[in-house]
């Protein structure tokens, strides 16, 4: 098995999107680990209510895991989608930042992030977390595109 930074590694070099998808695959597999079976267990049942659209219940299990392993990037990532999903916009931010400072390359939270700033219509903060995305992956599937259209719109509104 590949440790997280060789992923990392291959990541920033892969070119198809079927070799990226692998690699973000392989991420996320060492992501949903805690290496805890407690922890799992809250891990695994707050992704079930996750699922089945009991945010309320997802958020209460990932806070259980956050408090429990505040250090665990993946328990903030989790609380953070289930405060997006239940409109829960700060919150969900607050929890993108704890993520991020665990694990400044998760994609997934630089990918939330960057949905809530598309709807907030937030131009230069889109542009520095696609910036970001895009050292991680360079030719993650329509992201140069996305960056070209959003610099050109900035560069016409003068920003």
């Amino acid at each position: 098995m590949s440790t997280l930074d060789e992923l990392f590694v291959r990541l920033r070099e892969a070119t198809t999107p079927i070799e990226i998808e692998t690699l973000q695959s392989g991420i996320w597999q060492l992501w949903l680990t805690t290496g805890e079976l407690l922890l799992d267990k809250h891990l695994e049942a707050g992704m079930r209510a996750l699922s089945a659209g009991n945010y309320t219940q997802a958020i209460t299990d990932f806070t259980t895991l956050t408090e429990l392993k505040p250090a665990y990037a993946e328990g903030w990532n989790k609380r953070a989608t289930a405060y997006y999903l239940r409109g829960e916009y700060r919150a969900s931010l607050a929890d993108i930042r704890e993520t991020l400072r665990r694990e400044p390359r998760h994609f997934g939270a630089l990918s939330g992030w960057a949905s809530m700033l598309r709807t907030l219509a937030d131009d230069q903060g889109l542009l520095r977390v696609l910036v970001k995305l895009e050292q991680l992956c360079p030719h993650w599937p329509g992201l140069q595109g996305q960056l070209r259209e959003l610099r050109n719109r900035l560069n016409e509104s003068g920003e």
